[in-house]
């Protein structure tokens, strides 16, 4: 009968390969970076109309004095200057 479900309902395969309803670890807020690494903010893109993308921002540990109690503009300012970008793609599997 698992055949049979997944060939009426696609999506519940989806939901089962990606698995992207599970936040690991549990009971973590990943909207809220800060409290799990250091000069980091929540923040999200819109790539087309219609999508969403969320994005950590972490500036590097020799800005980090210099990020403390700086606002979402700080960080949004600090991607436009002259310092590299690296961007890290996590996969389809896990959480930000």
């Amino acid at each position: 009968s698992f055949p049979f479900l997944i060939r009426l309902f696609p999506s519940v395969l989806t939901k089962f390969v990606y698995l992207n309803f599970l936040a690991f670890p549990f009971l973590v807020d990943f909207r809220r970076p800060e409290l799990l690494v250091n000069n980091t903010i929540n923040l999200h893109l819109t790539t087309e109309p219609g999508v969403t993308v969320g994005i950590w921002h972490t500036v590097p540990g020799s800005r980090g004095a210099e990020a403390q109690g700086k606002d979402q503009r700080w960080y949004e300012e600090a991607l436009a200057d002259a310092h590299p970008v690296i961007i890290y793609l996590h996969g389809n599997g896990g959480t930000r």
